[in-house]
């Protein structure tokens, strides 16, 4: 597919399916024209992501997606810890954004600091370790939980948006930045509405990486394929992780037949 017209694959790493289309739509909505975006639920793995045993297991269901997608020019991880972000540039070769990476820099372009508000206080560790790799301590003013569990953003979305609010508020007053971060993918539909009340932007790290992840595509630009990110070391890969592992980098599975080799 010709650079003019990239194809995104915006990968869910729970097993959600209706918040994938949550972040699908959310995508579509800032897609330029021509772009195919793909909207892929993990198939295996936590229905939420709210710890790092949640974080860890998703992994291998995304990496199943992905190696699935053999026709993509560029990939979304659509969660709010960047889980496998990495593991997903090794495999492919091809642009992989990560949507609280994307957030967070796109907010340094808005303001002078933000601030990410993201739903339970267990996952506020995880968020302030990216924030440090990323080099945005001194940007980011601070991070606070609204204390709504990820999947109660969809069955309760009238109460979801009124904490919300009141939360978002309370960390403009306390921090005093100038920019919002929502820092889940289920949050990815209320950005529009809660910067229309708050007076201030707020930035979905979905649509974010949307379009970063176009833009790269466009620009003809691809990872560099050496040293930390050159494709994995091929190796046997035993038990269900050999079904995950694509054959291009491995060797065999134990009861499977050989694998090519690169």
């Amino acid at each position: 597919m010709s650079r003019s017209a990239p194809r995104v694959v915006l990968v869910n790493p729970n097993t959600t399916a209706s918040m994938t289309e949550i972040a699908l739509r959310a995508a579509q909505e800032v897609a330029a024209p021509g772009t195919v975006l793909v909207g892929r639920t993990s198939p295996t793995g936590p229905a939420s992501i709210e710890s790092h045993v949640d974080e860890s297991l998703c992994v291998p269901g995304l990496l199943q997606a992905v190696a699935e997608e053999t026709d993509a020019d560029a990939f979304v991880v659509a969660c709010f810890g960047d889980p496998g972000v990495e593991a997903v540039r090794e495999l492919t070769g091809v642009p992989v954004v990560g949507i609280a990476e994307a957030a967070m820099k796109s907010a340094t372009l808005l303001g002078r600091t933000f601030s990410v508000v993201t739903t339970l206080e267990r996952t506020i560790g995880r968020a302030r370790d990216l924030v440090t790799r990323h080099g945005l301590t001194a940007q980011c003013a601070g991070l606070h939980a609204c204390d709504i569990p990820v999947l109660e953003l969809e069955t309760d979305p009238d109460g979801t948006y009124d904490r919300l609010l009141k939360v978002s508020a309370e960390v403009l007053r306390h921090d005093d930045c100038d920019v919002l971060v929502l820092g889940c993918a289920g949050m990815a539909d209320l950005p529009g509405r809660l910067a229309a009340e708050l007076g201030v932007p707020v930035v979905d790290g979905v649509a974010a990486a949307t379009t970063m992840a176009e833009g790269l595509v466009r620009q003809g630009l691809v990872p560099r394929r050496e040293g930390e990110l050159a494709p994995p070391v091929p190796k046997a890969y035993t038990g269900v992780m050999g079904q995950v592992v694509p054959a291009a980098v491995r060797l065999s599975t134990p009861g499977d037949p050989p694998a090519s080799t690169p």
